[in-house]
């Protein structure tokens, strides 16, 4: 299945844009997952600057490259956090900073609203990226946590991000979730209670990437499966997980990535955990044809060797691909040549 292979540049904003750009056509890649920080694209500078957009198309043409998502993550995230802290105020923009957490939410909101109008100038109907969440900070259920509070931090979720969808069908662009901890959708069953909760618009889909599930236990196999209307692309990310050893927790101690005490890392696709053969035959069963974006994080391998050999990776296992007919059709077809002697 002749499926892109594209390199999210979200671990590439300490690069310039163009530098990114050499650098993935170089390796061979078909286009770009372009991070809305750095200087690659910059929501308000495309709205604001007849020639933004054009500039930067004219930038991929001129290395070969093609591009058909962006990503928001950072200002997705703000829409329904609570709290709004220090670490917000790093990964934002500063004029989307208040010190009223509220009025920082509201920033966010209006900026995702933006963000789907500039895809649609720059000719991408997927945004890929990160709701927030209300509720995260009760994943451990400690104090406890009435239902009521759940349901709330759902009903939250829909009242914020319904005028942000109003927006993206507007403008005939899809919205992209990554599930992921610490966002509304975390893992499978949060998945399908995010879904009813935005009354399953069609707008609202997913961001399939396993090496979150991997980690948590969820088959990423089995959720390709199950929510296969909702996947709208697929970041290819791997995880190891290391052997139990009696002292490596799941959570992982708030160990730095690269940690050997971790649990758990994050890896080159590849070199981990992820059953690759079977989610690719899993995409292609669900009929996905959308790009496989190598997002590279890997604390043990440098990313220029990291992000080559990806590519290369994802390639051969493109070559996995639905026939044209079914393997045994040759003997439905002998046999119906002697019923027709008969």
């Amino acid at each position: 299945m002749n499926r892109p292979i594209t390199l999210f540049t979200g671990q590439w904003a300490d690069l310039p844009f163009e530098e990114v750009c050499r650098l993935a056509s170089q390796w061979g890649y078909d286009g770009l997952e372009i991070a809305c920080w750095g200087d690659h694209f910059e929501v308000d500078r495309a709205l604001a600057e007849p020639d933004y957009v054009m500039r930067k198309r004219a930038v991929l043409a001129r290395y070969g490259l093609d591009v058909w998502a962006i990503s928001n993550h950072l200002v997705g995230q703000a829409v329904c956090d609570h709290p709004i802290d220090i670490r917000h105020q790093q990964i934002l923009p500063a004029r989307l900073w208040d010190e009223d957490p509220e009025h920082v939410r509201r920033n966010a909101a209006r900026e995702m609203q933006d963000t789907a109008r500039a895809a649609a100038l720059l000719g991408v109907d997927t945004v890929v990226g990160f709701t927030g969440s209300s509720i995260w900070h009760t994943v451990a259920m400690f104090p406890p946590v009435p239902p009521a509070a759940i349901e709330a931090g759902y009903a939250d979720f829909a009242e914020r991000w319904h005028p942000i969808l109003d927006v993206f069908e507007e403008h005939a662009v899809r919205f992209a979730l990554e599930v992921h901890p610490s966002e509304i959708a975390y893992d499978f069953w949060t998945t399908r209670r995010t879904l009813e909760a935005i009354g399953h618009r069609p707008s609202f889909g997913l961001n399939w990437d396993p090496s979150h599930m991997i980690w948590q236990d969820i088959d990423p196999v089995e959720f390709i499966l199950e929510f296969g209307d909702r996947i709208y692309h697929a970041d290819c990310k791997d995880t190891r997980v290391r052997p139990r050893d009696g002292r490596r927790g799941r959570l992982s101690s708030h160990l730095p990535w690269g940690d050997p005490r971790r649990a758990w890392d994050f890896v080159t696709p590849g070199h981990g955990d992820v059953p690759w053969e079977d989610c690719i035959r899993a995409l292609n069963t669900i009929g996905y044809r959308g790009p496989l974006s190598v997002e590279w994080e890997d604390a043990g391998m440098d990313r220029l060797t990291g992000a080559a050999e990806a590519r290369g990776f994802l390639q051969e296992l493109s070559r996995i691909a639905p026939p044209a007919t079914a393997f045994d059709a040759a003997f439905a077809s002998q046999s119906a040549e002697g019923d027709a002697h008969e």
